[in-house]
Protein backbone atom coordinates (compact mmCIF):
# COMPACT_ATOMS: atom_id res chain seq x y z
CA UNK A 1 0.00 0.00 0.00
CA UNK A 2 2.80 2.45 0.89
CA UNK A 3 4.59 1.44 -2.29
CA UNK A 4 1.50 2.39 -4.31
CA UNK A 5 1.37 5.83 -2.64
CA UNK A 6 5.03 6.36 -3.41
CA UNK A 7 4.50 5.48 -7.09
CA UNK A 8 1.44 7.76 -7.29
CA UNK A 9 3.36 10.56 -5.52
CA UNK A 10 6.32 10.24 -7.91
CA UNK A 11 3.96 10.22 -10.91
CA UNK A 12 2.12 13.33 -9.68
CA UNK A 13 5.43 15.13 -9.05
CA UNK A 14 6.66 14.16 -12.52
CA UNK A 15 3.49 15.47 -14.19
CA UNK A 16 3.57 18.71 -12.19
CA UNK A 17 7.24 19.15 -13.15
CA UNK A 18 6.44 18.47 -16.82
CA UNK A 19 3.55 20.96 -16.74
CA UNK A 20 5.76 23.62 -15.15
CA UNK A 21 8.48 23.08 -17.78
CA UNK A 22 5.92 23.12 -20.62
CA UNK A 23 4.36 26.35 -19.32
CA UNK A 24 7.83 27.88 -18.98
CA UNK A 25 8.55 27.13 -22.64
CA UNK A 26 5.22 28.62 -23.70
CA UNK A 27 5.97 31.75 -21.69
CA UNK A 28 9.45 32.10 -23.21
CA UNK A 29 8.17 31.62 -26.76
CA UNK A 30 5.43 34.21 -26.25
CA UNK A 31 7.92 36.67 -24.75
CA UNK A 32 10.23 36.18 -27.73
CA UNK A 33 7.33 36.72 -30.14
CA UNK A 34 6.30 39.86 -28.25
CA UNK A 35 9.88 41.11 -28.32
CA UNK A 36 10.07 40.45 -32.08
CA UNK A 37 6.85 42.41 -32.54
CA UNK A 38 8.50 45.33 -30.69
CA UNK A 39 11.49 45.14 -33.05
CA UNK A 40 9.16 44.99 -36.03
CA UNK A 41 7.26 48.10 -34.90
CA UNK A 42 10.50 50.06 -34.54
CA UNK A 43 11.81 48.83 -37.89
CA UNK A 44 8.58 49.97 -39.57
CA UNK A 45 8.94 53.35 -37.90
CA UNK A 46 12.49 53.52 -39.22
CA UNK A 47 11.34 52.61 -42.74
CA UNK A 48 8.71 55.36 -42.60
CA UNK A 49 11.27 58.00 -41.55
CA UNK A 50 13.79 57.18 -44.26
CA UNK A 51 11.91 58.60 -47.29
CA UNK A 52 11.43 61.91 -45.46
CA UNK A 53 15.11 62.03 -44.56
CA UNK A 54 16.17 61.24 -48.12
CA UNK A 55 13.87 63.93 -49.56
CA UNK A 56 15.21 66.53 -47.13
CA UNK A 57 18.83 65.76 -47.96
CA UNK A 58 18.07 65.52 -51.70
CA UNK A 59 17.10 69.16 -51.76
CA UNK A 60 20.61 70.14 -50.69
CA UNK A 61 22.69 67.44 -52.36
CA UNK A 62 20.87 66.54 -55.55
CA UNK A 63 24.08 65.34 -57.23
CA UNK A 64 24.51 62.52 -54.67
CA UNK A 65 22.15 60.28 -56.64
CA UNK A 66 24.02 57.02 -55.90
CA UNK A 67 23.73 57.45 -52.14
CA UNK A 68 20.00 58.09 -52.38
CA UNK A 69 19.53 55.07 -54.63
CA UNK A 70 21.48 52.91 -52.17
CA UNK A 71 19.26 54.00 -49.28
CA UNK A 72 16.11 53.37 -51.30
CA UNK A 73 17.35 49.95 -52.42
CA UNK A 74 18.43 49.01 -48.88
CA UNK A 75 15.04 50.08 -47.49
CA UNK A 76 13.19 47.99 -50.10
CA UNK A 77 15.40 44.97 -49.32
CA UNK A 78 14.77 45.38 -45.59
CA UNK A 79 11.01 45.66 -46.11
CA UNK A 80 11.03 42.45 -48.19
CA UNK A 81 13.23 40.38 -45.88
CA UNK A 82 11.46 37.29 -44.57
CA UNK A 83 13.81 35.25 -42.39
CA UNK A 84 15.68 36.53 -39.38
CA UNK A 85 18.98 36.10 -41.21
CA UNK A 86 17.72 38.07 -44.22
CA UNK A 87 16.37 40.75 -41.89
CA UNK A 88 19.75 41.06 -40.16
CA UNK A 89 21.68 41.37 -43.44
CA UNK A 90 19.18 43.88 -44.81
CA UNK A 91 19.36 45.98 -41.64
CA UNK A 92 23.17 46.01 -41.87
CA UNK A 93 22.94 47.21 -45.47
CA UNK A 94 20.39 49.89 -44.53
CA UNK A 95 22.49 51.11 -41.61
CA UNK A 96 25.49 51.52 -43.90
CA UNK A 97 23.42 53.39 -46.47
CA UNK A 98 22.05 55.73 -43.80
CA UNK A 99 25.56 56.45 -42.56
CA UNK A 100 26.44 57.62 -46.06
CA UNK A 101 23.46 60.01 -46.03
CA UNK A 102 24.62 61.50 -42.73
CA UNK A 103 28.17 61.74 -44.08
CA UNK A 104 26.81 63.70 -47.06
CA UNK A 105 24.90 65.96 -44.68
CA UNK A 106 28.17 66.83 -42.93
CA UNK A 107 29.36 68.51 -46.15
CA UNK A 108 26.34 70.87 -46.23
CA UNK A 109 26.27 73.28 -43.25
CA UNK A 110 22.92 74.76 -44.31
CA UNK A 111 21.41 71.24 -44.30
CA UNK A 112 22.79 70.53 -40.85
CA UNK A 113 21.03 73.69 -39.66
CA UNK A 114 17.72 72.78 -41.33
CA UNK A 115 15.10 72.20 -38.61
CA UNK A 116 13.31 69.48 -40.59
CA UNK A 117 16.58 67.58 -41.09
CA UNK A 118 17.52 67.94 -37.42
CA UNK A 119 14.12 66.64 -36.31
CA UNK A 120 14.32 63.67 -38.69
CA UNK A 121 17.82 62.95 -37.47
CA UNK A 122 16.64 63.03 -33.83
CA UNK A 123 13.69 60.76 -34.59
CA UNK A 124 15.89 58.31 -36.47
CA UNK A 125 18.43 58.29 -33.64
CA UNK A 126 15.64 57.68 -31.12
CA UNK A 127 14.28 54.87 -33.29
CA UNK A 128 17.75 53.30 -33.57
CA UNK A 129 18.02 53.31 -29.77
CA UNK A 130 14.60 51.69 -29.46
CA UNK A 131 15.55 49.04 -32.03
CA UNK A 132 18.70 48.28 -30.07
CA UNK A 133 16.78 47.97 -26.78
CA UNK A 134 14.09 45.79 -28.40
CA UNK A 135 16.79 43.62 -29.98
CA UNK A 136 18.47 43.10 -26.59
CA UNK A 137 15.10 42.15 -25.05
CA UNK A 138 14.37 39.72 -27.90
CA UNK A 139 17.83 38.15 -27.78
CA UNK A 140 17.58 37.76 -23.99
CA UNK A 141 14.32 35.85 -24.33
CA UNK A 142 15.70 33.74 -27.18
CA UNK A 143 18.78 32.97 -25.08
CA UNK A 144 16.60 31.77 -22.19
CA UNK A 145 14.49 29.64 -24.51
CA UNK A 146 17.54 28.13 -26.21
CA UNK A 147 19.15 27.30 -22.86
CA UNK A 148 15.95 25.54 -21.79
CA UNK A 149 15.74 23.58 -25.05
CA UNK A 150 19.36 22.44 -24.65
CA UNK A 151 19.46 21.79 -20.88
CA UNK A 152 19.20 18.18 -19.74
CA UNK A 153 15.78 17.15 -18.48
CA UNK A 154 14.13 20.25 -19.92
CA UNK A 155 15.21 19.07 -23.37
CA UNK A 156 13.10 15.94 -22.85
CA UNK A 157 9.95 18.06 -22.51
CA UNK A 158 11.12 20.33 -25.35
CA UNK A 159 11.54 17.33 -27.66
CA UNK A 160 8.23 15.77 -26.60
CA UNK A 161 6.31 18.94 -27.47
CA UNK A 162 8.53 19.99 -30.38
CA UNK A 163 9.82 23.21 -28.84
CA UNK A 164 12.87 24.30 -30.79
CA UNK A 165 15.60 26.90 -30.59
CA UNK A 166 15.06 30.33 -32.11
CA UNK A 167 17.56 32.51 -33.97
CA UNK A 168 19.13 35.58 -32.45
CA UNK A 169 18.68 38.91 -34.21
CA UNK A 170 22.13 40.43 -34.47
CA UNK A 171 24.24 42.70 -36.56
CA UNK A 172 27.22 41.29 -38.37
CA UNK A 173 30.14 42.61 -36.39
CA UNK A 174 32.40 43.30 -39.37
CA UNK A 175 29.87 45.37 -41.27
CA UNK A 176 28.70 47.31 -38.25
CA UNK A 177 32.23 48.51 -37.39
CA UNK A 178 33.61 49.28 -40.83
CA UNK A 179 33.92 52.98 -41.65
CA UNK A 180 31.52 54.26 -44.26
CA UNK A 181 33.14 55.12 -47.58
CA UNK A 182 31.82 58.34 -49.08
CA UNK A 183 33.11 59.74 -52.36
CA UNK A 184 32.18 63.05 -53.92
Amino acid sequence: MNFLYIIIGITVIFFLWAIAIYNGFVKLINRAKEAWADIDVQLKRRYDLIPNLVETVKGYAAHEKTAFENVTKARATALGAQSLEEKGKAENMLTGALKSIFAIAEAYPQLKANENFLELQRELSDTENKIQAARRFYNGNVRDLNIGVETFLKNIIANMFKFSKMEFFQLEEGEAREPVKVSF
